[in-house]
């Protein structure tokens, strides 16, 4: 039986309207019980409780106050859960979203352990994100590493991946306080000057 050839589905870009079905809080809708939004790590869970937040900028530096971010990182002693539920302390994926006012994006978790990649290779503590704005067709991939962990992230395999020095630090979250509160800015930047690395997975 011959096999038939069907025409490709037509692309779409994921903004504006994701937010209305994925993160309601951002759109200004009353959050459903089972949300899975912008909290990994509830405040008992164990290891150093951070708060990471920062912006998206398109190509001409303006912000995008309309991107959705997927989050999936190890916990604090470099183990991934895989098994999702909203009642545990931790969970290793959840969502945010920049907000329409100010065009920020947050995140409660706690800073990610050391984890070993498939060769047994050490690599530094990072979050994973995919990025998804309008005008963008397929998300984007890129990391979090944190500006704290100097040695690490001269060591990682992926970061040494990037050839020019200067890109590397693209993926760096700077340590900052937020109301004597541990926290990290990382902005993301999808064309231009300072172009975030993004990664093909």
């Amino acid at each position: 039986m011959p096999i038939e050839l069907l025409p490709e589905t037509p692309s779409q870009t994921a903004g504006p309207y994701v937010h209305i079905g994925l993160a309601l809080e951002a759109a200004g809708v009353a959050p459903r019980p089972q949300e899975i939004w912008n909290q990994l790590a509830k405040p008992d869970a164990p290891g150093e409780h951070i708060l990471l937040f920062g912006h998206v900028y398109d190509g001409n530096g303006h912000l995008v106050r309309d991107s959705f971010l997927e989050i999936w990182q190890a916990n604090h002693e470099g183990v991934y859960d895989t098994r999702f539920d909203l009642e545990k302390s931790f969970n290793s994926f959840r969502r945010t979203a920049t907000t329409f006012d100010a065009g920020e994006w947050t995140l409660q978790t706690v800073k990610p352990g050391v984890v070993k990649n498939a060769a047994g290779v050490p690599m530094a503590p990072h979050i994973n994100v995919l990025l998804f704005a309008r005008g963008i067709n397929i998300h984007l991939h890129t990391r979090i590493y944190f500006d704290d962990e100097v040695q690490a992230n001269q060591d990682d395999p992926v970061l040494n991946l990037i050839e020019q020095p200067q890109r590397r630090q693209t993926l760096i979250a700077k340590r900052c306080e937020v109301n004597g509160n541990l926290a990290y800015r990382f902005d993301m930047r999808i064309q231009g000057e300072g172009e975030t690395v993004f990664f093909d997975c």
